[in-house]
């Protein structure tokens, strides 16, 4: 037993490890896009190999540990949300890469200076990333419902993201496709707030073995 709970830790570290490049790959993503740093980019499209290969080792590691020690009750619950959330932080990863990619070609394009407000949407969907992995490591329901509610506010401002964007567009036509970069950006966004929406859910069911997906009104 004593062997097993080792190892149950030992897939906690790495799964922490792992997220902690996701969130330093979102971070630096926003960051060359804002300061136009191909240095930045670069950065986080050499992480994401280092992200691929520990989404495949702690992978490995937790479904060994299904099959071999056939874990009851919370034990289970831990295995089934850490490959789960394996996935949405590697998810997260890829959705960094492509906002790099879009920062990449604005930054070999004159700047343009809509009224959006991208990295205020990037600054609430990295809190809800910190807040969904600090309720896991801190099994902490409360934290983990905070982040749900959160998620709306990320909608709202891509929503006028977009309106702003697509107002721009319309009066200058010749920036469309740099207009069209930030739009993809501000969908990148909402998607890696929606992953760390996913990990909260898992962290619920962790802690409560409750399923709150697709359940809006339960989360009050």
């Amino acid at each position: 037993m004593r062997h097993f709970i080792e190892e149950l830790d030992d897939l906690q570290k790495e799964l922490l490890a792992m997220a902690g490049l996701v969130e330093l790959a979102v971070h630096e993503s926003v960051k060359s896009l804002v300061e136009r740093s191909s240095s930045r980019a670069q950065q986080v499209l050499v992480n994401e190999a280092r992200i691929n290969q520990m989404e495949i080792q702690i992978d490995e590691m937790a479904t060994r540990l299904l099959a071999t020690q056939q874990p009851m009750a919370r034990d289970l619950r831990f295995l089934t949300a850490a490959i789960k959330i394996n996935n949405d932080l590697e998810r997260m990863g890829d959705l960094a890469v492509n906002i790099v990619e879009r920062a990449l070609s604005l930054i070999e394009q004159p700047p343009i200076h809509p009224a959006v407000d991208i990295p205020r949407m990037a600054e609430l969907a990295e809190r809800m990333v910190h807040d969904s992995l600090d309720s896991f490591v801190r099994r902490d329901a409360e934290l983990a419902r905070n982040v749900l509610l959160s998620d709306d506010a990320v909608d709202d401002l891509r929503d006028d993201i977009y309106q702003e964007l697509i107002r721009f567009m319309q009066a200058e036509p010749e920036a469309i496709p740099r207009a069209i970069d930030l739009l993809f950006v501000a969908r990148n966004l909402e998607r890696i707030a929606d992953h760390a929406t996913n990990i909260a859910e898992d962290v619920l069911f962790l802690v409560q073995g409750v399923d709150v997906r697709h359940h809006a009104e339960e989360r009050r």
